[in-house]
């Protein structure tokens, strides 16, 4: 399948209705947000970005020696990513970031978006800046203990959940009761049957599956739990413990946005940190003059804490607010790539990053889209629809269908008006001969009215059976499109496409304009 094979329409993110109002202003450039971020991402913004970026070569030694460490888990590493890996060590090399939880099977449709973002604007920029390098990178949430968010996903409409009584970070786990879901799977999915099957544990089972889907496009995967790589973050834990800086500086933050009528998306606490081990993380919170971990016996006066983040950072874990500032810490980037949510909380983030004199990136939002399969084409097509309209509420489709079907909505409300005026008329009359009568004519008047009401129904009824058909038609195409009423990027999975669709990733890499900003639909022609 390739783009040629596709319809492909490009419309404003705001003409969804599926974004909020904070995404729609930072397209628009809106002056309200602008004291929130650095660059708004242009070619030309890009330029000035790699000027400010600074990575030492000791930074890049330690970077790509960690890489390789991580990629010896893949057994023949594709000459894309081991090119990609080797120019990390070159002062000419940078990456573009993005990053998604360890969700099995990949979780919903987006994780893939997010890459193919990333690759297409390594590839943009690549043209516009040939005497540079740019990596794509995929930033796994290692440390992210939220099981529950990663451990099903959704295919032809049923879900498929893994089953483990595993704590602390996801990216530690072993794959152990992997096997059963793919016991359960209608077919079998090799990419994924190789990773889970092979793979020590579900960090090495992830790089494995970006690395099988999207090896030829050189993107790199990292591992942020690696005791050297978190050098890097000793001072930031420092600080984080003995002035709470970074709570402090995103409360001002919040403040300024709430009046500008922006919700905050992520809750920052006072200490911003996680403290790690096999089998653990748990917040490290302050207590008196010293520090505890939350639910263990584990207590450190603030001499030991500080002495801990020196000979042992790995046992450090940021959180929500930190995790940000740690990747630009590590890796010479130039952008983050996030959907509508993260780019919105990194607008709480850039006085903390302005604090630690790290440049702050160039936010983008990922790529979003809407395929629309041949069968599901011609039914939009025989519904008379345009693609736009989908978006549209269901019962806001009907009534177009309705009118295109010439059939006006059906009301007796002009008839219940002049049935009205004659009860009114009797009424006056009853008055003048038997005032008791009065109570009487209304309750027949109310009858009346009721009466019509019913025929109304009867009437709607009896018009929508006439085009039943068509109206299950569009709810299916709606259901379809948007399952759970929401965009399916956010319900659907990978599999559910590819596996009909085998040129899916590469017709999305050749649709998606990761600078332009619009959604994409594709249709299937």
């Amino acid at each position: 399948m390739e783009v040629t094979d596709m319809k492909i329409t490009k419309v404003d993110y705001a003409a969804t209705g599926a974004f909020s109002q904070t995404i729609a202003d930072y397209l628009s450039q809106s002056e309200k947000l602008q004291a929130f971020y650095h660059r708004f991402p242009t070619l030309e913004a890009f330029g000035e970005q790699l000027q400010e970026k600074t990575f030492t070569e000791q930074q890049r030694h330690t970077l790509q020696q960690a890489l390789q460490e991580q990629y010896a888990s893949i057994k023949t590493v594709h000459p894309n990513v081991q090119r990609n890996l080797d120019l990390l060590r070159q002062p000419n090399t940078y990456t573009i970031t993005t990053g998604h939880q360890l969700n099995i099977f990949t979780g919903p449709l987006y994780f893939v978006y997010k890459i193919i973002t990333a690759i297409n604007t390594c590839r943009q920029l690549q043209e516009k800046y040939p005497d540079y390098n740019f990596v794509p990178v995929y930033w796994m949430a290692t440390e992210d203990h939220d099981f529950a968010e990663i451990n099903h996903f959704n295919l032809f409409g049923k879900r498929y959940t893994w089953e483990s009584e595993q704590k602390g970070a996801v990216g530690r786990f072993t794959t152990a009761g992997l096997e059963k879901v793919l016991e359960e799977l209608p077919e079998a999915f090799l990419v994924f049957e190789e990773a889970y099957r092979n793979s020590k544990t579900l960090a090495d089972a992830t790089r494995a599956i970006t690395h099988a889907l999207f090896g030829e496009y050189g993107l790199v995967s990292i591992d942020g739990d690696h005791s050297e790589l978190k050098k890097a973050l000793t001072p930031v834990v420092e600080k984080e413990v003995t002035e709470q800086l970074s709570h402090r500086l995103v409360e001002e933050t919040n403040a300024q946005l709430e009046q500008l009528g922006y919700r905050p998306q992520v809750f920052s606490r006072e200490i911003n940190l996680f403290y790690l081990q096999d089998g653990l993380r748990e917040r490290i919170v302050q207590e008196g003059e010293g520090y505890k971990v939350l639910n263990t016996d584990l207590r450190f006066s603030r001499q030991e804490i500080l002495q801990e983040a020196s000979e042992h950072p790995e046992r450090f874990s940021p959180n929500v607010i930190l995790r940000p500032l740690y990747e630009e810490l590590i890796l010479p980037n130039l952008a983050y790539i996030g959907g509508g949510a993260e780019v919105a909380y990194w607008f709480q983030l850039r006085k903390v990053f302005e604090a630690y004199e790290v440049p702050f990136p160039v936010l983008m939002l990922r790529n979003s889209a809407l395929y629309i399969s041949r069968p599901n084409a011609s039914r939009m097509h025989r519904l008379g629809l345009q693609p736009l309209d989908l978006f549209r509420d269901y019962q806001e489709l009907k009534k177009q269908l309705a009118s295109q079907l010439h059939e006006e909505e059906i009301s007796l409300e002009a008839q219940r008006e002049a049935i009205a005026q004659v009860y009114k008329q009797v009424e006056q009359l009853s008055e003048g001969i038997d005032p008791t009568l009065v109570k009487a004519v209304a309750a027949e008047a109310q009858k009346a009215s009721n009466s019509l009401h019913m025929l109304e129904k009867k009437l709607s009824k009896a018009r929508d059976g006439k085009h039943e058909q068509t109206f299950k038609q569009l709810e299916n195409l709606k259901d379809k499109l948007f399952p759970n009423g929401s965009l399916q990027e956010r319900q659907d999975n990978l599999l559910s496409y590819q596996t009909n669709h085998p040129g899916f990733i590469p017709a999305l890499v050749e649709a998606f304009d990761p600078l332009e900003f619009k959604f994409t639909i594709l249709e299937e022609e």
